[in-house]
């Protein structure tokens, strides 16, 4: 397992510079309003459908949910970006005993209510146009080993193209509760009805 070695001024570096990427590469960014739970870290579970997913969670961390951000990664890919180690990028290898040692570090992150620590519960690369977010149990074992107090939020993004040549990304946030206070089962319903209530109102995005 490869902990996060987390460097303030790469970080703060990093995210001013994948904002002026994303705003290069997409005719708008939308994020739904949101606020998150004063003193609370967050647990930001993402759905995963590109290779832009981990820099939404950065964009989302820095500018509008005002957390310092780590973010899980498969540890093959960590390893050929290291890089990303230095702006919160810690390993996970699936099915590994390692594994629990990344669910336990995770949450020990989220103790800390300065913290975001971003994860995609699919585990693997699917459409955005997919109807159902499934979730491992994995994130269970993490949610039970938080201590401190921690907000669960369901981020969806869903790309448009509307009248541009370039895509637009409307990126849906979702508070799921406090981890440790909503049953799992119940949590994972929660996040598909959340995941079907941003299909059903991305069909009425503003262009």
């Amino acid at each position: 397992m490869i902990p996060a070695r987390r460097v303030s001024l790469f970080s703060n570096w990093f995210a001013r510079y994948m904002r002026y990427r994303i705003h290069k590469a997409f005719n708008r960014v939308v994020v739904m309003p949101f606020e998150p739970k004063p003193g609370h870290s967050v647990l930001l579970l993402c759905n995963h459908f590109s290779w832009w997913d981990g820099f939404f969670g950065n964009y989302l961390a820095y500018w509008h949910l005002k957390r310092k951000l780590y973010i899980m990664m498969q540890e093959d890919h960590l390893r050929k970006r290291m890089l990303f180690n230095l702006f919160g990028g810690f390993s996970i290898e699936k099915g590994s005993r390692e594994m629990i040692r990344s669910l336990q570090y995770a949450a020990g992150l989220l103790n800390d209510p300065e913290n975001l620590v971003v994860v995609f519960p699919q585990g693997e690369l699917i459409s955005n146009h997919a109807t159902e977010i499934e979730i491992g149990n994995g994130i269970e074992r993490l949610i039970k080993n938080i201590k401190g107090p921690c907000q669960v939020v369901y981020s969806c993004v869903l790309i448009d193209y509307f009248e541009s040549l370039k895509p637009s990304a409307f990126i849906h946030l979702f508070d799921c509760g406090v981890a440790g206070e909503v049953p799992f089962g119940q949590l994972v319903s929660n996040i598909n009805a959340h995941h079907k209530q941003a299909l059903a109102n991305q069909v009425h995005a503003d262009h």
